[in-house]
Protein backbone atom coordinates (compact mmCIF):
# COMPACT_ATOMS: atom_id res chain seq x y z
CA UNK A 1 0.00 0.00 0.00
CA UNK A 2 1.24 3.67 -0.93
CA UNK A 3 0.53 6.29 1.56
CA UNK A 4 1.24 9.76 1.09
CA UNK A 5 1.78 11.85 4.79
CA UNK A 6 1.77 15.39 5.07
CA UNK A 7 2.72 17.62 8.17
CA UNK A 8 4.74 20.38 9.58
CA UNK A 9 8.04 19.10 10.64
CA UNK A 10 10.31 21.90 8.43
CA UNK A 11 7.85 24.55 8.68
CA UNK A 12 8.26 24.17 13.00
CA UNK A 13 11.24 22.77 13.40
CA UNK A 14 10.68 21.37 16.95
CA UNK A 15 10.63 18.24 18.80
CA UNK A 16 6.85 17.47 20.05
CA UNK A 17 6.09 18.56 16.10
CA UNK A 18 8.32 16.27 14.53
CA UNK A 19 6.86 13.31 16.49
CA UNK A 20 3.75 14.37 16.27
CA UNK A 21 3.62 14.24 12.04
CA UNK A 22 6.82 11.63 11.68
CA UNK A 23 4.99 8.66 13.87
CA UNK A 24 2.59 8.30 11.27
CA UNK A 25 5.55 7.96 8.90
CA UNK A 26 6.99 5.23 11.08
CA UNK A 27 3.57 3.52 11.72
CA UNK A 28 2.71 3.00 8.32
CA UNK A 29 5.97 1.93 7.31
CA UNK A 30 5.92 -0.91 10.27
CA UNK A 31 2.43 -2.18 8.63
CA UNK A 32 4.65 -2.71 5.81
CA UNK A 33 3.20 0.62 3.49
CA UNK A 34 5.54 2.56 1.06
CA UNK A 35 5.71 6.22 2.07
CA UNK A 36 6.01 9.50 1.22
CA UNK A 37 6.00 12.54 3.70
CA UNK A 38 5.28 15.72 2.23
CA UNK A 39 5.32 19.11 2.75
CA UNK A 40 3.98 22.48 1.46
CA UNK A 41 2.53 24.64 3.43
CA UNK A 42 2.39 27.48 1.31
CA UNK A 43 4.06 30.06 3.89
CA UNK A 44 7.18 31.09 4.97
CA UNK A 45 9.13 28.29 7.18
CA UNK A 46 9.90 29.11 11.31
CA UNK A 47 13.21 29.60 12.79
CA UNK A 48 12.97 28.36 16.35
CA UNK A 49 16.49 30.20 17.16
CA UNK A 50 15.57 33.47 15.84
CA UNK A 51 11.83 33.46 16.53
CA UNK A 52 10.25 34.59 13.31
CA UNK A 53 10.07 33.37 9.59
CA UNK A 54 12.61 32.67 7.66
CA UNK A 55 13.71 32.33 3.82
CA UNK A 56 16.09 30.58 4.30
CA UNK A 57 15.02 27.02 4.26
CA UNK A 58 18.52 24.86 4.26
CA UNK A 59 18.21 24.23 8.30
CA UNK A 60 14.60 23.57 8.44
CA UNK A 61 15.01 20.97 5.79
CA UNK A 62 18.09 19.47 7.44
CA UNK A 63 16.12 19.28 10.68
CA UNK A 64 13.21 16.97 8.44
CA UNK A 65 16.10 14.96 7.41
CA UNK A 66 17.61 14.25 10.54
CA UNK A 67 14.19 13.30 12.13
CA UNK A 68 13.44 10.92 8.86
CA UNK A 69 16.90 9.19 9.93
CA UNK A 70 15.59 8.78 13.70
CA UNK A 71 13.02 6.91 12.72
CA UNK A 72 15.18 4.70 9.94
CA UNK A 73 12.89 6.36 7.00
CA UNK A 74 14.75 6.29 3.67
CA UNK A 75 16.43 9.39 2.80
CA UNK A 76 14.53 10.25 0.04
CA UNK A 77 11.20 9.03 0.84
CA UNK A 78 10.48 12.68 1.66
CA UNK A 79 9.68 16.32 -0.64
CA UNK A 80 9.46 19.50 1.12
CA UNK A 81 7.98 22.79 -1.48
CA UNK A 82 9.82 25.76 0.12
CA UNK A 83 7.50 29.13 -0.34
CA UNK A 84 9.98 30.06 -3.45
CA UNK A 85 8.25 26.68 -5.16
CA UNK A 86 11.64 25.20 -5.02
CA UNK A 87 11.36 21.09 -4.19
CA UNK A 88 13.63 19.56 -1.82
CA UNK A 89 13.81 16.06 -1.57
CA UNK A 90 11.75 14.01 -4.30
CA UNK A 91 11.16 16.16 -7.21
CA UNK A 92 7.61 17.44 -8.11
CA UNK A 93 8.01 14.44 -11.01
CA UNK A 94 8.33 11.77 -8.64
CA UNK A 95 5.79 13.49 -6.08
CA UNK A 96 3.48 13.48 -8.91
CA UNK A 97 3.88 9.72 -9.88
CA UNK A 98 3.93 9.11 -6.29
CA UNK A 99 0.39 10.88 -5.36
CA UNK A 100 -1.38 9.30 -8.47
CA UNK A 101 -0.61 5.85 -7.79
CA UNK A 102 -1.09 6.44 -3.96
CA UNK A 103 -3.77 4.60 -1.88
CA UNK A 104 -4.26 7.49 0.81
CA UNK A 105 -2.93 10.91 0.77
CA UNK A 106 -3.30 11.81 4.69
CA UNK A 107 -3.17 15.31 5.14
CA UNK A 108 -2.91 15.86 8.64
CA UNK A 109 -3.94 18.99 10.27
CA UNK A 110 -5.04 19.54 6.58
CA UNK A 111 -1.36 21.46 6.58
CA UNK A 112 -0.62 20.78 3.10
CA UNK A 113 -2.31 22.37 -0.26
CA UNK A 114 -3.82 20.16 -2.34
CA UNK A 115 -2.28 21.19 -5.69
CA UNK A 116 -2.90 19.47 -8.77
CA UNK A 117 0.32 17.78 -8.80
CA UNK A 118 -0.94 16.30 -5.19
CA UNK A 119 -4.00 14.28 -6.34
CA UNK A 120 -4.72 10.71 -7.86
CA UNK A 121 -4.87 8.67 -4.61
CA UNK A 122 -7.57 6.15 -3.52
CA UNK A 123 -8.43 8.23 -1.01
CA UNK A 124 -7.52 11.79 0.29
CA UNK A 125 -8.45 12.03 3.88
CA UNK A 126 -8.26 15.19 5.83
CA UNK A 127 -7.75 14.54 9.56
CA UNK A 128 -8.71 16.98 12.13
CA UNK A 129 -5.70 17.84 15.06
CA UNK A 130 -7.31 20.78 16.30
CA UNK A 131 -11.41 20.20 16.84
CA UNK A 132 -13.41 23.15 17.28
CA UNK A 133 -10.73 25.49 15.94
CA UNK A 134 -11.86 23.94 12.03
CA UNK A 135 -15.48 23.51 13.11
CA UNK A 136 -15.74 27.05 13.82
CA UNK A 137 -14.23 28.16 10.17
CA UNK A 138 -16.90 25.72 8.54
CA UNK A 139 -19.40 27.57 10.41
CA UNK A 140 -18.01 31.06 9.70
CA UNK A 141 -18.70 30.03 5.64
CA UNK A 142 -21.85 28.84 6.40
CA UNK A 143 -23.20 31.78 8.33
CA UNK A 144 -21.11 34.33 6.08
CA UNK A 145 -18.85 35.84 8.39
CA UNK A 146 -15.64 33.88 7.06
CA UNK A 147 -12.53 36.01 6.49
CA UNK A 148 -10.45 35.31 3.47
CA UNK A 149 -7.95 32.89 5.74
CA UNK A 150 -11.35 31.14 6.74
CA UNK A 151 -12.65 30.51 3.34
CA UNK A 152 -9.38 28.96 1.95
CA UNK A 153 -9.00 26.48 4.92
CA UNK A 154 -13.07 25.91 4.19
CA UNK A 155 -12.32 24.88 0.58
CA UNK A 156 -9.38 22.81 1.26
CA UNK A 157 -11.10 20.57 3.80
CA UNK A 158 -14.35 20.44 1.08
CA UNK A 159 -11.46 18.74 -1.34
CA UNK A 160 -11.39 15.89 0.68
CA UNK A 161 -13.41 12.10 0.62
CA UNK A 162 -12.62 11.59 4.20
CA UNK A 163 -12.82 13.49 7.37
CA UNK A 164 -11.09 12.24 10.67
CA UNK A 165 -10.92 14.28 14.48
CA UNK A 166 -9.19 13.84 17.53
CA UNK A 167 -12.88 14.70 18.86
CA UNK A 168 -13.12 11.52 19.70
CA UNK A 169 -16.28 12.80 21.60
CA UNK A 170 -17.70 13.89 18.90
CA UNK A 171 -21.43 12.61 17.93
CA UNK A 172 -22.10 12.11 21.83
CA UNK A 173 -24.99 14.27 23.31
CA UNK A 174 -22.50 15.71 25.67
CA UNK A 175 -20.19 17.00 22.90
CA UNK A 176 -20.36 20.59 21.05
CA UNK A 177 -18.40 19.95 18.21
CA UNK A 178 -20.72 20.76 14.95
CA UNK A 179 -20.67 18.19 12.41
CA UNK A 180 -20.93 20.79 9.48
CA UNK A 181 -22.41 18.50 7.61
CA UNK A 182 -19.49 16.22 7.45
CA UNK A 183 -19.09 12.77 8.46
CA UNK A 184 -16.29 12.67 11.18
CA UNK A 185 -14.56 9.59 12.09
CA UNK A 186 -13.12 9.53 15.26
CA UNK A 187 -9.04 8.51 15.42
CA UNK A 188 -6.38 8.70 18.32
CA UNK A 189 -3.01 9.35 18.25
CA UNK A 190 -0.69 6.76 17.56
CA UNK A 191 2.78 5.81 19.19
CA UNK A 192 5.50 3.81 17.96
CA UNK A 193 6.04 1.95 21.08
CA UNK A 194 9.81 0.76 20.97
CA UNK A 195 10.42 4.87 20.28
CA UNK A 196 9.32 5.59 23.90
CA UNK A 197 10.47 2.23 25.86
CA UNK A 198 9.69 1.76 29.44
CA UNK A 199 11.42 4.16 31.94
CA UNK A 200 10.80 3.30 35.43
CA UNK A 201 12.83 5.69 37.65
CA UNK A 202 11.08 6.52 41.17
CA UNK A 203 13.68 9.12 41.88
CA UNK A 204 12.18 11.27 39.24
CA UNK A 205 10.86 14.54 41.40
CA UNK A 206 8.69 16.76 38.99
CA UNK A 207 5.53 16.50 37.14
CA UNK A 208 6.13 18.13 34.18
CA UNK A 209 4.41 19.21 30.59
CA UNK A 210 4.97 21.04 27.71
CA UNK A 211 2.65 24.01 26.61
CA UNK A 212 2.18 26.86 24.78
CA UNK A 213 0.57 29.68 26.67
CA UNK A 214 -1.40 31.00 23.82
CA UNK A 215 -1.24 30.98 20.33
CA UNK A 216 -4.70 31.86 19.02
CA UNK A 217 -4.43 35.22 16.82
CA UNK A 218 -7.81 34.96 16.51
CA UNK A 219 -10.04 32.89 18.91
CA UNK A 220 -12.20 31.06 17.60
CA UNK A 221 -16.26 31.63 17.54
CA UNK A 222 -19.06 28.77 17.64
CA UNK A 223 -22.21 30.36 18.26
CA UNK A 224 -21.77 33.63 19.79
CA UNK A 225 -19.58 32.08 22.19
CA UNK A 226 -15.14 32.86 21.70
CA UNK A 227 -13.25 30.23 23.10
CA UNK A 228 -9.68 30.39 24.02
CA UNK A 229 -6.65 28.51 24.84
CA UNK A 230 -4.55 26.85 27.51
CA UNK A 231 -3.95 30.06 29.56
CA UNK A 232 -7.63 30.52 30.47
CA UNK A 233 -7.85 26.96 31.72
CA UNK A 234 -3.91 26.95 33.35
CA UNK A 235 -5.15 29.75 35.32
CA UNK A 236 -7.70 28.16 37.13
CA UNK A 237 -5.03 26.01 38.54
CA UNK A 238 -2.32 28.26 39.72
CA UNK A 239 -2.77 27.10 43.49
CA UNK A 240 -2.12 23.53 42.32
CA UNK A 241 1.85 23.42 43.59
CA UNK A 242 0.34 24.57 47.19
CA UNK A 243 -1.86 22.27 47.40
CA UNK A 244 0.24 19.16 46.69
CA UNK A 245 3.69 17.28 47.78
CA UNK A 246 5.26 16.55 44.39
CA UNK A 247 6.95 19.45 42.52
CA UNK A 248 5.51 20.53 39.42
CA UNK A 249 7.53 22.27 36.22
CA UNK A 250 5.94 23.64 32.99
CA UNK A 251 8.47 23.78 29.83
CA UNK A 252 6.42 26.69 28.19
CA UNK A 253 6.59 28.92 25.12
CA UNK A 254 4.46 31.99 24.29
CA UNK A 255 4.04 35.10 26.46
CA UNK A 256 2.97 33.85 29.80
CA UNK A 257 3.08 35.42 33.19
CA UNK A 258 6.55 33.76 34.36
CA UNK A 259 7.13 35.83 37.30
CA UNK A 260 3.41 34.85 38.52
CA UNK A 261 3.76 31.62 38.01
CA UNK A 262 7.03 30.93 39.49
CA UNK A 263 5.00 33.26 42.69
CA UNK A 264 2.30 30.46 42.84
CA UNK A 265 5.17 27.56 43.18
CA UNK A 266 5.60 26.22 39.72
CA UNK A 267 8.79 25.77 38.06
CA UNK A 268 9.22 27.00 34.82
CA UNK A 269 11.66 26.44 32.31
CA UNK A 270 11.62 27.16 28.09
CA UNK A 271 9.79 24.75 26.39
CA UNK A 272 11.87 25.40 23.05
CA UNK A 273 15.00 24.38 24.39
CA UNK A 274 13.83 21.29 26.06
CA UNK A 275 12.04 20.49 22.41
CA UNK A 276 14.57 21.68 20.29
CA UNK A 277 15.32 18.25 18.21
CA UNK A 278 13.31 15.12 18.74
CA UNK A 279 15.60 13.52 21.23
CA UNK A 280 15.69 16.51 23.43
CA UNK A 281 12.09 16.32 23.99
CA UNK A 282 11.87 12.64 24.42
CA UNK A 283 14.28 13.11 26.81
CA UNK A 284 13.08 15.27 28.72
CA UNK A 285 9.40 13.88 28.96
CA UNK A 286 11.65 10.85 30.21
CA UNK A 287 13.08 11.93 32.95
CA UNK A 288 9.98 13.36 34.31
CA UNK A 289 8.13 11.93 37.49
CA UNK A 290 4.97 12.13 35.35
CA UNK A 291 2.64 14.33 33.50
CA UNK A 292 0.40 17.13 34.81
CA UNK A 293 -1.57 19.15 32.13
CA UNK A 294 -4.63 21.08 31.36
CA UNK A 295 -6.25 21.74 27.77
CA UNK A 296 -6.97 24.63 25.57
CA UNK A 297 -10.44 26.10 26.84
CA UNK A 298 -12.36 25.51 23.10
CA UNK A 299 -11.32 21.08 24.14
CA UNK A 300 -12.55 21.71 27.70
CA UNK A 301 -15.85 23.43 27.26
CA UNK A 302 -17.16 22.09 23.97
CA UNK A 303 -16.03 18.24 25.35
CA UNK A 304 -14.20 17.09 22.58
CA UNK A 305 -12.59 14.36 23.75
CA UNK A 306 -9.75 15.42 22.66
CA UNK A 307 -6.48 13.75 24.10
CA UNK A 308 -3.01 14.69 24.15
CA UNK A 309 -0.54 13.14 21.56
CA UNK A 310 2.06 14.02 24.47
CA UNK A 311 0.56 12.44 26.91
CA UNK A 312 0.07 9.36 25.03
CA UNK A 313 3.89 9.35 24.49
CA UNK A 314 4.28 10.22 28.88
CA UNK A 315 2.44 6.46 29.26
CA UNK A 316 4.40 5.15 26.63
CA UNK A 317 7.50 5.86 29.01
CA UNK A 318 5.35 4.65 32.20
CA UNK A 319 5.06 7.97 33.21
CA UNK A 320 1.42 8.36 34.75
CA UNK A 321 -0.82 11.11 33.78
CA UNK A 322 -3.31 13.47 34.80
CA UNK A 323 -4.33 15.71 32.64
CA UNK A 324 -7.70 17.74 32.17
CA UNK A 325 -10.88 16.16 31.71
CA UNK A 326 -11.93 16.84 27.83
CA UNK A 327 -14.13 14.19 27.22
CA UNK A 328 -11.86 11.77 26.94
CA UNK A 329 -12.43 9.94 30.35
CA UNK A 330 -15.56 8.11 28.24
CA UNK A 331 -13.38 6.66 25.89
CA UNK A 332 -10.01 5.07 28.24
CA UNK A 333 -9.59 3.68 31.20
CA UNK A 334 -9.05 5.91 34.76
CA UNK A 335 -7.71 5.48 38.44
CA UNK A 336 -4.50 4.29 37.45
CA UNK A 337 -1.53 5.46 35.28
CA UNK A 338 -4.10 7.88 33.40
CA UNK A 339 -6.43 9.94 35.88
CA UNK A 340 -8.64 13.04 34.81
CA UNK A 341 -9.78 16.05 36.79
CA UNK A 342 -11.67 19.01 36.64
CA UNK A 343 -11.13 20.80 39.87
CA UNK A 344 -8.36 22.23 41.73
CA UNK A 345 -9.29 19.82 44.67
CA UNK A 346 -9.78 16.41 42.41
CA UNK A 347 -6.24 17.32 40.48
CA UNK A 348 -4.51 17.65 43.56
CA UNK A 349 -6.14 14.29 45.21
CA UNK A 350 -4.64 12.56 41.70
CA UNK A 351 -1.28 13.83 41.88
CA UNK A 352 -1.17 12.19 45.65
CA UNK A 353 -2.88 9.26 44.33
CA UNK A 354 -0.12 8.31 42.12
CA UNK A 355 2.38 9.53 44.68
CA UNK A 356 0.95 7.19 46.70
CA UNK A 357 1.81 3.99 45.06
CA UNK A 358 3.94 5.23 42.14
CA UNK A 359 4.71 1.78 40.99
CA UNK A 360 1.67 0.71 40.44
CA UNK A 361 0.31 3.46 38.24
CA UNK A 362 3.62 3.52 36.01
CA UNK A 363 3.20 0.21 35.24
CA UNK A 364 -0.48 0.91 34.01
CA UNK A 365 0.79 4.30 32.03
CA UNK A 366 2.40 1.92 30.20
CA UNK A 367 -0.27 -0.95 29.74
CA UNK A 368 -2.91 1.89 28.60
CA UNK A 369 -0.37 2.81 26.23
CA UNK A 370 0.06 -0.65 24.33
CA UNK A 371 -3.91 -0.76 24.62
CA UNK A 372 -4.88 2.53 23.38
CA UNK A 373 -2.39 3.86 21.50
CA UNK A 374 0.06 1.58 19.91
CA UNK A 375 1.07 2.29 15.99
CA UNK A 376 -0.17 -0.31 14.52
CA UNK A 377 -3.42 -0.70 16.22
CA UNK A 378 -4.36 2.98 15.33
CA UNK A 379 -3.60 3.15 11.75
CA UNK A 380 -4.70 -0.20 10.66
CA UNK A 381 -8.09 0.88 12.17
CA UNK A 382 -7.50 4.24 10.54
CA UNK A 383 -7.20 2.23 6.96
CA UNK A 384 -9.97 0.07 7.62
CA UNK A 385 -12.19 3.27 7.86
CA UNK A 386 -10.82 4.49 4.66
CA UNK A 387 -12.55 1.79 3.23
CA UNK A 388 -8.35 0.32 2.73
CA UNK A 389 -8.05 -2.42 5.21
Amino acid sequence: MRIVVTGLVATYPLGGVAWDYLTYVDGFRRLGCDVLYLEDTGQWMYDPVQQTFTEDVSVNVRYLSEGLRLIEAPHDAFSVRAPDGTYYGASWQAVERFCRSADLFLNISGSCWLRDEYRGAKRTAYLDSDPGYTQAKLLAKERGYASRDDLFSVDLIHQHDRFFTFAENIGQPDCLVPACGLRWVPTRQPVVLERWPYHHDPRAERFTTVMSWKTDVTPPVIDGVRYGGKDLEFTRFLELPRRVRAPLEVAIAGAAPLDRLREHGWHVVSAPERSATMQSYRTYLAGSRGEWSVGKNIYVALRTGWFSCRSAMYLALGKPVVVQDTGWSSHYPTGEGLLTFETLEQAAAALDAVDGDYGRHCDAARAIAEREFAAEKVLSRLLTDCGLG
